[in-house]
């Protein structure tokens, strides 16, 4: 039984009895500090204000607790994270696909799907697919390839080079930091 004990205080926050530091340095509500202390005076310091005493970081000599409400303190980080990921993007693996005898405007039309793509901070990966004998001509796709990296260039960089996979040849491109 003690051991599964053991393990569930390690999960909870450091605060109050649980910190278990000979001393503490102390900062107030207020910003200001308090000087080094032991575990219990901080504590009753933080009752007689009716608050929590948390520990902000165990690596710093001695470590830094606050004084502090830890529900709204709690609340808080919860709620950065909580902006910090909506701001975040995944990058998503969008595709372009051709044929080597695309006609140029098609082909200015799927250069600028890319690009757009590019933009956004998707990868994209291009390809050739072949239908029947033209798979003899996958020296022309390579070449259409290399075009398209080449017309991509200011926006990513070629992150994987044209290779066959089956009745398609493809490229990765990444966009640019």
């Amino acid at each position: 039984m003690p051991v599964i004990e053991k393990k569930r205080t390690r999960d909870l926050p450091q605060i109050n009895e649980r910190i278990r530091f000979p001393k503490i340095r102390v900062i107030d509500t207020d910003g200001s500090q308090l000087g080094i202390l032991s575990p219990q005076e901080a504590l009753q310091l933080a009752e007689e204000k009716e608050l929590d005493l948390v520990l902000l970081s165990d690596k710093a000599d001695p470590p830094v607790c606050r004084i502090m409400d830890y529900g709204k303190y709690k609340f808080e980080q919860e709620k950065k994270a909580r902006e910090a990921r909506k701001k975040q993007h995944t990058a998503d693996v969008k595709e372009v696909k051709m044929r080597y005898k695309i006609e140029e405007h098609d082909y200015n039309v799927r250069v600028k799907q890319a690009e757009r793509f590019l933009k956004d901070g998707d990868k994209v990966k291009a390809t050739v697919m072949f239908r029947g004998r033209e798979i003899q001509h996958s020296d022309l796709a390579e070449d259409l390839l290399k075009r398209m990296a080449t017309d991509l260039e200011p926006f990513g960089e070629v992150q994987q080079a044209p290779k066959k996979e089956g009745r398609n040849m493809m490229m990765l491109i990444s966009p640019k930091k």
